[in-house]
C-alpha cells in the first residue's frame, strides 16, 4: 500500500503542474504516478481544474433504467456495500457502487457526508468517470484498471479536495470491467483503511460471481496455501471442453496466466499435474514447479461458497439472548396470525437479522423474503420499485413493465426497513394496500391481489414522528400492533464473550485468532454501531491477521484503542443524554410537550434530538 502524500507535497505539485505547466517526470516524487498520468489525461482533454465540472444528473426515471440493468451485479455486491456501510456510517463515509463507465448506482453511508458530497455531485445517476470528472479514484482506478486512493488535492478539480476517495474496479469472470467499487468521505479525516477494505469486498464480489452460471462446465479450485481453499482467495479457473473459458485474477496469478489465455490454454497447458474429477483435493503442480492444491468441482456441479469470512448479511447481527428469542417467537406467532410486526432498535442491532429469523420460523418460511430498505432508496424512485409499473408507464421504463417489490413478496414476508423515512406520499398508497391486499402498479394497471406477512423495522420513535407530521398516525396503528425490541450492543453484559463468538461465526479459518488483549479492548469499547460495527471490525481484522500469530491491539482502529481496558463504558455522554429523552416521552405516553416540561428543555429540542438520534 502507498503511502499518502503530505498535504504540503500535494500543494506544491499541483502548483507546479497547474501554473507553472511542469509535467515532468520530478513530480513523481511529490505525487504517486498513476495520480500525475490522470492529471496529464485530464490536461490533454483541456478540463478546467479550477472550475466545478458541468455534471448533468440522469433523471429519476433514466436511472431507475440503468439500475434495472445493473441488477444482477448490484445483488452479488450488496452483502459488501451493506458490510462496509458500518464503516462508512462510523467514519463519516459513503460506499459507492459504479457500472463500468463510472456512473453512480447506490451510495449508502454517513448522511451528513452525503449530504456535503452531494454538493459536488457525489451521488446516483451522475457520472464520475475520468473524462468528466477529472482525476478521482472511480473514473481514474477504472483507467489504470487497478485499485487507487485520490485523497484531497490529489483530486483533478479544486472543488473535489474535500474528498477522500479509495476505489477498486470490479471484473466478471471473464475479465470484463462491469463497475467499480468506492469508499468516500471527508479529506480532514484518517481513511488510511478504506483501500485495503474495498479490495477485499471487491475480492469477495468477484469471488461470488462463480457461485452461478457455469453448469456444465468444470470449475478448478486452487491455491498454494491448502487451508485457503474455500475462501474467496482462492484462485478459480473454468473449462469446457479442457479450454479455459473464465478465471478469477487469484487463479491466473497461480497459472502464471493473463486474460489472453481465456479460449486460448487448456488445463495441460497451465498445470503440469491435474486433480482427478472425484472432487478430492489433490497436490498440483504449475508449469512453473511450484506446488499448489486444488479440486475440480465436476461437471454441472454449482461452486459452494465457504469463504473464510462468511456472507455479512447472514452472520453479522446480534447473538440473542432468552428475552429476544422469546420475543421473536411471539413475532412468529403473529405472523401467523396476519398480524404486522414492528422490530425497533438502533442502527446496527440486527433488524434485518431478526427479520429474516422471524420469516424462516414462520408458516411462510417457504415463500420469498423481499427486504426493502426505505432510507436507501431515493425518494424519486421507490414508487416504482415498491409498486412496479406498465409498459410505457414514464420515459426509460422497460417494455415488459416491473412486477415491483409488493408483489415479489406475495406469498411471503414484505420487510420494510427503516420504514420511518418512507416519504408520506408512499405512506397514503402504502396503507392503500395493507387495507385492501391488492397492488395498482405505475401507469394505470389493473390492480392485483396480493399476500404477504408484513415485517417492518426503524431507529426511530415513530409515535415521535407521527406528532411530527411526518408519519402518518393511522399507517403506524396499523403496522405497530407488536413491538420487538432489540437492545444495542453497549447495554449487553459478557461483551467479551459476544467479542469471541461473532469471531467465531464470521470467520472460518480457525487458525486465525486474537488476542486476549485485543479482545479486552475489543470489549472495552462502547460499539455506537452496534453488531454491525463490531462485525465490520472483526471482518478488516480477519483480512490483515496471519495464521498462528494472534491479532494484536496494535491493529485495532484508534477509537477503541482510545478506551482503556478494564472499563466497560455503557454509552457516551450523547447516546445517554438521548436516551434519557426516550424514557422520559415514554413515561410521559409518549406525550411529548408533558416530557419536554419534564425535562426543562423546549420541544422543538426534543424533537431534533430524538430524531436524529
Amino acid at each position: 500500500m502507498r503511502q499518502e502524500a503530505s498535504p504540503r507535497a500535494v500543494l506544491a505539485a499541483r502548483k507546479q503542474f497547474f501554473q507553472l505547466g511542469l509535467q515532468d517526470r520530478p513530480l513523481a516524487a511529490l505525487v504517486p504516478e498513476p495520480i500525475l498520468r490522470s492529471w496529464k489525461r485530464c490536461a490533454e482533454r483541456g478540463l478546467d481544474s479550477a472550475a466545478l465540472p458541468r455534471l448533468e444528473p440522469l433523471t429519476a426515471h433514466e436511472l431507475s433504467a440503468i439500475t434495472e440493468r445493473h441488477e444482477r451485479l448490484r445483488r452479488l455486491c450488496r452483502p459488501e456495500i451493506e458490510s462496509l456501510y458500518a464503516d462508512a456510517m462510523q467514519t463519516g463515509c459513503v460506499v459507492i457502487l459504479t457500472d463500468a463507465e463510472g456512473l453512480i448506482l447506490d451510495a449508502l453511508g454517513n448522511a451528513d457526508f452525503a449530504a456535503r458530497a452531494a454538493q459536488v455531485a457525489l451521488r446516483p445517476g451522475v457520472l464520475w468517470g475520468e473524462s468528466t470528472t477529472g482525476t478521482n479514484a472511480v473514473g481514474t482506478a477504472l483507467v489504470e484498471g487497478r485499485p487507487i486512493a485520490v485523497h484531497g488535492g490529489e483530486h483533478y478539480y479544486d472543488p473535489h479536495a474535500i474528498l477522500s476517495c479509495s476505489a477498486a474496479p470490479i471484473l466478471d469472470p471473464y475479465g470484463h470491467t462491469v463497475g467499480a467499487l468506492d469508499m468516500s468521505g471527508p479529506a480532514a479525516v484518517d481513511h488510511r483503511h478504506a483501500l485495503g477494505l474495498v479490495r477485499l469486498a471487491v475480492e469477495q464480489i468477484e469471488h461470488r460471481f462463480f457461485d452461478e452460471d457455469f453448469s456444465g462446465r468444470r470449475v478448478l479450485r486452487l491455491q498454494a496455501d491448502r487451508a485457503l481453499l474455500g475462501t474467496s482467495r482462492e484462485g478459480v479457473l473454468v473449462f469446457e471442453d479442457e479450454r479455459l473459458v473464465a478465471a478469477n485474477r487469484a487463479g491466473l496469478g497461480l497459472v502464471g496466466a493473463d486474460w489472453s489465455a481465456l479460449g486460448e490454454k487448456r488445463a495441460g497447458d497451465l498445470l503440469e499435474r491435474l486433480p482427478g474429477t472425484d472432487g478430492e483435493t489433490q497436490a498440483l503442480r504449475g508449469r512453473g514447479g511450484g506446488p499448489l492444491y486444488g479440486r475440480f468441482e465436476g461437471s454441472g456441479a454449482r461452486l459452494p461458497s465457504g469463504p473464510k469470512l462468511r456472507p455479512a448479511r447472514r452472520e453479522e447481527g446480534p447473538l440473542l439472548g432468552p428475552e429476544e428469542r422469546a420475543a421473536l417467537a411471539r413475532a412468529v406467532r403473529m405472523v401467523a396470525a396476519d398480524v404486522p410486526v414492528l422490530i425497533r432498535g438502533e442502527t446496527g442491532t440486527g433488524k434485518e437479522l431478526a427479520a429474516r429469523e422471524i420469516h424462516r420460523l414462520s408458516a411462510r418460511g417457504g415463500g420469498a423474503f423481499v427486504a426493502v430498505n426505505c432510507a436507501a432508496i431515493p425518494e424519486t424512485l421507490i414508487e416504482s420499485e415498491l409498486f412496479g409499473y406498465e409498459d410505457g408507464a414514464f420515459t426509460g421504463a422497460r417494455r415488459q413493465g416491473r412486477r415491483g417489490l409488493l408483489r415479489e413478496a406475495d406469498g411471503g414476508v414484505l420487510f420494510l426497513d427503516e420504514i420511518g423515512d418512507m416519504p408520506l406520499a408512499l405512506q397514503s398508497r402504502l396503507l392503500r394496500v395493507l387495507q385492501e391486499r391488492e397492488v395498482a402498479p405505475l401507469g394505470g394497471g389493473r390492480p392485483v391481489k396480493v399476500d404477504f406477512a408484513l415485517l417492518c423495522a426503524t431507529h426511530r420513535d415513530l409515535r415521535l414522528l407521527v406528532e411530527a407530521g411526518s408519519f402518518r398516525q393511522d399507517l403506524y396503528f396499523r403496522i405497530a400492533h407488536y413491538t420487538v425490541e432489540l437492545p444495542p450492543l453497549r447495554r449487553l453484559a459478557d461483551r467479551a464473550e459476544i467479542v469471541r463468538a461473532l469471531w467465531a461465526r464470521l470467520v472460518e479459518d480457525k487458525r486465525l485468532t486474537l488476542s486476549d488483549a485485543c479482545e479486552a479492548r475489543l470489549a472495552a469499547y462502547d460499539w455506537p454501531g452496534n453488531f454491525r460495527q463490531l462485525a465490520g471490525t472483526l471482518r478488516a481484522l480477519a483480512a490483515l491477521a496471519d495464521p498462528f500469530r494472534p491479532v494484536g491491539e496494535d491493529m485495532l482502529p484508534p477509537e477503541v484503542l482510545a478506551v482503556p481496558t478494564g472499563t466497560a463504558p455503557v454509552g457516551t455522554l450523547d447516546a445517554l443524554t438521548v436516551e434519557a429523552m426516550r424514557q422520559a416521552v415514554e413515561s410521559c405516553g409518549g406525550n411529548v410537550s408533558q416530557a419536554a416540561r419534564r425535562l426543562g428543555i423546549n420541544r422543538s429540542t426534543l424533537y431534533r434530538r430524538l430524531f436524529h438520534a
